[in-house]
C-alpha cells in the first residue's frame, strides 16, 4: 500500500495539465518521461508513441508466453487546469484519502495499472498484457485514437473513476452548428432588416421543446435518457445595426444506437418547420466533433472475466451501471475492443478539492491483476 500511495504522489505531484485547455500549461511530457522509467524499472517492455510532437503516451508490455488473450489497462495522463486550488500539485494524504489535481481523475487508476502490469510479469500468463498512458483524453482524445491503429487487444479496462462499479455503458455526443442568416440594416430601418439574433429565438425555443421531450423518455435500461443543450452563441456588430447572422453552438448526448446523422436530422427537422411558418427565416446546420457512445454487453467475456475477478477479490459480484459522460472506452470499442470502465472512489474531478480514496485503489490493482490473470491465462 505504501509503495502505491508513493506512486499516486508523485504522479499528481507532475502537473500533467492538457496544453488544448490551458494554453500555458505543460502538457504531459514529464509524466510521460516519468511513468516510462518506472515501467521499464519495473522489468516491462516500454514504447513510446508520439501522437502529437512533444506530447508522448507511454505503452508498457507484460509479455505472456504465447497463446493467450491480451488485455489492455488505459489509463489518460492529462488533467484539467487547477481552477481555484491553491497547491493542486502538492499531494497530501489525509484520513485515507490522497488530494490533488488529478488524483481522482484520474492518476489514481494509472498508478493502479501500473502496479497492476508490474505485477502480471510475475505470473507467467500466456497472453499479453498492454498498459498505455495516454494523452488528451480530456479534450480531443488523440492519445487512445492513435494507439488503436498500433494495438489490438481482446478486452480492455479503462481505469476511469467508477467507484468500484463495472460501468458498461455510457453517452456519446454529437457537436453541431447552427446558423441563422438575416439582412443587415441600419437600426432604424425595420423595413430592411431582418433580424438574426431573434431568429434564433425561435430555434432556441424548439430545442428547449426537444431536450424536455428526449429527458422525460428514458430508454436505455442504465443510462436513461439523452439530452440537448445549446454550448455557445454569438451575432450582432453594433447597437444601431440589425444583425445579420447568429451561430449557436449545440450538444446533443447520445444513447446508444443514435448517430450523428440521426442528430443532424432531429435539428434540420426543427429548421424546416421554421422555414414553413415563417418566410424570412434561413438558417443552416453544420456538423462538428461526435463521439459515439458505449455499450458492451454483459455476456461479453470482459465483464464476465472481471466479475469473476471481484469474486475472488472481494467475495461478490461488481455493481453494473452506466455513467454520463464520454471517455475513451468508446474508442477501444469501436476498433474492435471489448471494453469497460473500472476505477476507484474519490470526489472533485475537475472541481477545486478533489481526493481519491487510497483503499479503494489497492482493490483496483487488485482487481485488474486478478482479471488479467483469468483472461491472459
Amino acid at each position: 500500500m505504501e509503495e502505491l500511495e508513493q506512486l499516486i504522489s508523485n504522479l499528481v505531484a507532475i502537473n500533467s495539465v492538457n496544453p488544448d485547455l490551458v494554453p500555458v500549461a505543460p502538457g504531459e511530457a514529464e509524466i510521460a518521461h516519468y511513468i516510462a522509467k518506472w515501467l521499464e524499472g519495473a522489468g516491462l517492455e516500454v514504447q513510446i508513441v508520439e501522437s502529437i510532437p512533444g506530447r508522448p503516451n507511454v505503452v508498457g508490455i507484460a509479455r505472456g508466453t504465447g497463446g493467450g488473450k491480451t488485455l489492455l489497462l488505459n489509463g489518460h495522463m492529462d488533467t484539467v487546469g487547477a481552477g481555484g486550488m491553491s497547491h493542486p500539485h502538492q499531494p497530501v494524504i489525509r484520513d485515507g484519502r490522497l488530494y490533488g489535481r488529478g488524483a481522482y481523475d484520474m492518476k489514481g487508476g494509472l498508478a493502479a495499472c501500473m502496479v497492476a502490469a508490474a505485477a502480471v510479469r510475475k505470473q507467467r500468463l500466456r497472453g499479453d498484457v498492454i498498459f498505455t498512458a495516454v494523452i488528451d483524453e480530456e479534450y480531443a482524445s488523440l492519445g487512445t485514437q492513435e494507439l488503436t491503429k498500433r494495438f489490438h487487444a481482446d478486452g480492455a479496462i479503462v481505469a476511469e473513476f467508477t467507484e468500484l462499479q463495472l460501468i458498461l455503458a455510457h453517452r456519446g455526443f454529437v457537436w453541431l452548428e447552427i446558423e441563422t442568416i438575416g439582412r443587415a440594416a441600419h437600426g432604424s430601418r425595420p423595413d430592411l432588416g431582418v433580424d438574426a439574433i431573434v431568429k434564433m429565438g425561435k430555434v432556441l425555443m424548439e430545442l428547449e421543446k426537444l431536450d424536455l421531450y428526449l429527458r422525460s423518455n428514458p430508454t436505455h435500461p442504465l443510462l436513461g435518457s439523452a439530452s440537448l443543450h445549446a454550448s455557445l452563441i454569438q451575432g450582432g456588430y453594433e447597437l444601431s445595426t440589425y444583425p445579420d447572422r447568429c451561430l449557436l453552438i449545440i450538444e446533443r448526448r447520445t444513447l446508444p444506437g443514435e448517430t450523428p446523422g440521426k442528430v443532424e436530422a432531429e435539428i434540420l427537422g426543427i429548421v424546416e418547420v421554421l422555414q414553413r411558418s415563417d418566410l424570412s427565416f434561413q438558417a443552416v446546420v453544420r456538423p462538428g466533433i461526435d463521439r459515439a457512445p458505449l455499450e458492451t454487453p454483459a455476456q461479453a467475456e470482459i465483464v464476465r472475466t472481471v466479475q469473476a475477478a471481484a469474486g475472488k477479490v472481494l467475495k461478490h459480484p461488481l455493481p453494473i451501471a452506466g455513467v454520463p459522460f464520454w471517455t475513451d472506452a468508446a474508442l477501444l470499442s469501436a476498433a474492435g475492443i471489448p471494453s469497460v470502465l473500472l476505477g476507484p472512489s474519490g470526489s472533485g474531478a475537475h472541481a477545486d478539492e478533489e481526493w481519491v480514496d487510497l483503499s479503494s485503489v489497492q482493490v483496483c490493482t487488485e482487481m485488474y491483476l486478478a482479471t488479467a490473470v483469468e483472461f491472459c491465462r
